[in-house]
């Protein structure tokens, strides 16, 4: 999600648009610093261009909910004026990708990004660009952190303190070096320091979790005193932050590690997964008053549990226990949107019909995939990696397991971009589709993410509809 100063990306292959980004950025600036001069005034401007766009829309949003919806002109830029706009955090979206912006009083921004590489290629100018900067600036650093973090979480709990405070250390270096050059007030600087805070407090979180993963050797035990103290500081309650992702993914990496149940023995996968998710929610509802914070997080809980485990009993449980946490009604119909297309997709049923679209633009319904022994896979351009990976998997199945015809279903690409991606690629024998329509694929069969795989038996009856090409028990559901 946010921007790289040092991007790779040579703007001056865009000389069209440096000149409009210059000349708008000068004059909305400029317009922008005499209307702040009037009392009560709120007026802010927006805009940009999206080079290589996935649609001819952006959205303008506000705690998840859209604001404006503004088009794009023939040029792939756009524009608008808000007559009164309240200061704070926002985010626009240009699907699938969004990333934030956030506003002061009589701010005028103007973004450039290509959706090819979204947050990599985000620039703000004019302004409130320095404060939007730093935040992309932050975002991208915490990401690159991210991906050196899998070799850290084996070190002992010493080692692993000392490496993440050195780390943390730096960043704060970082932060108040920008704070004093930038100057910004404190209602941005808790969503800086947020940024900053939680991406370190949620390594701490992780950490248990995924040693053991990587280790198989449990710390739990050999966790120093004062360990979480960093929890004490915490407010809990904190409406501004209740859509921000660095918060958000904080306070469900906490109720991961917090909810966790360390005595397995006398339990099967699916009462572990059932009751730590109910300890989750419990934890969820005592540590959060604030009401539309704690729908959140209950929702996100509801949302990767009703995902993971598919024991309809066990759901059944777990849904008694949310409804009598949740006060959201909306999002509640959404969870049991979910809940029912889970219901469908049992083992022995009929695999619901959506319609696919081959590389000859033609239609296919998924009901045709009832003659034969199938796996169903998912991908998307914008996971490359698990693109690569699931194909080369795939490829070593088909050779074991002949008896299996292999559908790769692509998510959200245009049919243009998906079909140069397979023309740059050898995929033998794979029978190559694309989903037009996501929101239908996910109603139907509660996809929301790629790493999902289904196996239809040989007259098409669901045979596993929630299991995963990378697990590692995976070939026993194609040996049974």
């Amino acid at each position: 999600m946010y921007i790289n100063l040092s991007s790779s990306l040579n703007y001056m292959q865009y000389p069209n648009f440096i000149k409009f980004i210059f000349y708008t950025c000068l004059s909305i600036t400029i317009f922008g610093c005499k209307k702040q001069n009037g009392d009560g005034e709120y007026v802010a401007y927006f805009g940009g261009e999206i080079v290589n766009p996935n649609s001819r829309i952006v959205l303008f949003c506000k705690d998840d909910n859209v604001i404006d919806t503004i088009k794009l002109d023939k040029n792939n830029r756009f524009f608008i004026k808000f007559d009164s706009l309240v200061p704070g955090m926002y985010s626009f979206k240009h699907e699938p990708e969004y990333q934030y912006v956030y506003f002061d009083k009589n701010d005028s921004i103007m973004v450039r990004v290509n959706s090819n590489d979204f947050d990599n290629s985000l620039m703000y100018c004019g302004r409130g660009d320095l404060k939007n900067n730093f935040l992309m600036d932050l975002y991208l650093k915490n990401e690159k952190d991210k991906n050196k973090m899998f070799e850290v979480f084996e070190y002992d709990i010493n080692k692993f303190n000392k490496n993440i405070d050195s780390s943390y250390q730096v960043t704060q270096k970082y932060f108040e070096k920008k704070k004093q050059e930038i100057q910004w007030d404190d209602d941005f600087d808790q969503y800086a320091k947020a940024a900053m805070d939680f991406h370190y407090y949620s390594k701490k979180e992780l950490y248990p979790t995924i040693h053991k993963i990587r280790t198989g050797k449990d710390v739990y035990e050999v966790i120093p005193n004062g360990y979480y103290d960093f929890r004490k500081n915490i407010d809990y309650n904190n409406e501004n932050l209740s859509s921000f992702a660095p918060f958000v993914m904080y306070l469900h990496n906490m109720l991961n590690n917090m909810g966790s149940i360390n005595y397995h023995n006398h339990f099967s996968e699916a009462d572990i997964a059932l009751k730590t998710n109910i300890n989750k929610l419990n934890i969820a509802d005592t540590l959060i008053k604030n009401e539309k914070l704690k729908n959140i997080i209950l929702n996100n809980i509801a949302f990767g549990y009703l995902l993971e485990d598919q024991n309809m009993i066990n759901n059944k449980t777990f849904l008694d226990t949310y409804h009598k946490y949740s006060t959201d009604k909306s999002s509640k119909n959404e969870i049991n949107k979910i809940s029912n297309a889970i219901q469908q997709m049992k083992v022995g049923g009929n695999l619901p019909e959506v319609i696919l679209l081959n590389q000859n633009d033609e239609k296919v319904s998924s009901n045709s995939f009832a003659n034969k022994k199938t796996v169903i896979f998912f991908w998307t351009a914008r996971a490359y990696s698990h693109f690569e990976a699931v194909h080369k998997k795939i490829i070593e199945f088909k050779k074991q397991y002949p008896d299996y015809q292999f559908v790769a279903v692509n998510l959200n690409d245009t049919q243009s971009e998906w079909k140069k991606i397979l023309k740059t690629y050898n995929l033998p024998g794979i029978i190559e589709l694309r989903c037009d329509d996501f929101k239908d694929i996910k109603e139907k069969w509660a996809i929301n993410k790629i790493h999902r795989t289904i196996i239809l038996d040989q007259k098409g009856k669901i045979k596993n509809a929630f299991t995963n090409i990378f697990d590692t028990k995976f070939e026993e559901n194609l040996k049974n």
